[in-house]
Parts: C-alpha cells; structure tokens; sequence
C-alpha cells in the first residue's frame, strides 16, 4: 500500500522550528495496531491521519498517533492537517476535521498563516506532588489540573522555565500526563512562557502544543486580564503561538512549512 507522506514544521515560521507533525491521508481506517506502528516508524511526536468523511458537519476524520499511543486532542498535527488540505486545494477557506474524542476541529487561513479552532480546557487547582517533585523547580506559584490529563505548573519566573532538566522516569511515574510548566514572560519577552513534558506517552519534551495551550489561554486571559495574548514555547526548536478566547472556545494562530514529501510503503 502507498499512502502519502507530508512532514509539516507546524507553528513555524521557517523550515527547521516549531513542531514536525507527519501528515498521511488513507483511503480508510487500518486497525489501531498498523496506525500504532506507522507512528512509530516516523519517530515524530505526532502522524496524524485522515480519512475523507462521509457526514456533512465535517470534511475529514481525523485521529493522531505518538509512537507511544493514540491521543485524544492534537493541535500542532491538527493545524498541520489544515496546512496540507489547504494548501492542496487554495480556493479552499476552511476545512473541519472530525475527531473522536475532541468534536470537530476546523482550521482557516489567517493572513500568512492559519488559525486553529479548539475547545477550551480551563484547569481546576489541584495538589501535584510528585509533578513538581520530578520538575524540581522553584517558585511554584499554583498547580492545576484538567481531567483530560494536562498537569499545570506556574512558577514566578520565565527563567525558571527555561532552566527546568526534569526527572524524566519520575515525571512518567507521577501519571499519564501532559506537564506543562508556565510562567508570565519577562521583559522584552512573549506574554506568556511555556515548557511541554510528555515522558508518559514516549515524548521527553514536545517542541510546540497546540492543545496545552486550549488549557493555557483560559487561564492566562484570565490571570492577564487580556482575551488574547502572545505564547512562546520556549523548547530547542521553539514557536510562538497567538491565543485567544472567543465564547468556550480557544483560537491559536501561526504559520506552518512543508518540510518532506513523499510516499510511505506499507508491507
């Protein structure tokens, strides 16, 4: 079987930052066991796969994969998604995937780059023991948590952020979690500052995240005083997000690079 191929940096500016996220469109769903294996023969933090759908509130099914496991919300390969579609096709505006455990996610162009619609997933106060025990920081602010496994750490201090070389066995241990360690940036910096560990799905740390900062913006809005604001993931490869709350939902924009084109043989 040949499925093509497209590696996207999403939440890039340039070839070479943001999020690599592989993109494969099927001609219909193979078992979760074959996806499973195919994610791990990227080797990416995410293969997102597509699937043309047959219903009318949404063009394509969409489902994402780490080499690790399935996830039930991804916004890099998501807006990756988007990118490939689109670009395909540009007298297209808009195209809306239909997920398995997030409802319908669209993605539109937005000037240069594109705009990604998500449910918000504003996190409630929660004791992290063990979390924040495996980030060893300092100046922990307030931990928070939302039930859909997103575990959030605010420090003082943007630095902090920057610095943090977590226990990546002890994070794993401490739950399937998505870790995200945050702060208000500094002068001169984005608005907001953040680090992303996912040890417990095979991903020590993801480069940008689209779906931590669905938890991300109503809190920092919030926290801001603000309804939109400027993110900086600030891993190796780094990207910046623009987030906004608009009703229950969270709109993230950025720009995206094709990066691989090809075809994938599978046995």
């Amino acid at each position: 079987m040949r499925i093509p191929f497209t590696q996207v940096d999403a939440f890039a500016e340039a070839a070479f930052g943001g999020n690599p996220a592989a993109v494969m469109m099927l001609s219909g769903w193979a078992d979760d066991a074959t996806l499973l294996a195919i994610a791990r023969e990227n080797n990416l933090s995410e293969t997102a796969f597509l699937v043309a759908s047959d219903g009318d509130e949404a063009d394509f099914e969409l489902r994402w994969f780490t080499p690790g496991d399935e996830v039930e919300m991804c916004g890099h390969a998501t807006l990756a998604s988007g990118h490939v579609v689109l670009s395909s096709d540009t007298t297209r505006q808009r195209v809306r995937f239909a997920t398995r455990h997030a409802g319908v996610l669209e993605v539109a162009r937005d000037g240069m780059g594109y705009s990604l619609t998500l449910p918000e997933r504003a996190p409630s106060p929660e004791a992290l023991p063990g979390v924040v025990e495996a980030l060893d920081v300092d100046g922990v602010l307030e931990t928070l948590l939302h039930p859909a496994g997103y575990a959030v750490v605010v420090v003082d201090d943007a630095a902090t952020v920057r610095a943090c070389r977590p226990d990546f066995a002890a994070l794993a241990k401490a739950g399937r979690y998505v870790v995200i360690l945050t702060a208000r940036g500094g002068e001169g910096e984005a608005d907001v500052v953040s680090r992303v560990f996912v040890p417990a799905f095979a991903i020590d740390e993801d480069p940008v995240t689209g779906s931590a900062h669905a938890v991300l913006t109503p809190y920092w809005t919030v926290k801001l005083g603000c309804d939109a604001f400027v993110a900086e993931q600030a891993s190796a490869r780094g990207g910046r997000l623009r987030c906004r709350m608009e009703s229950d939902r969270v709109v993230l924009g950025g720009g995206c690079v094709t990066v691989i084109e090809g075809v994938f043989l599978l046995p």
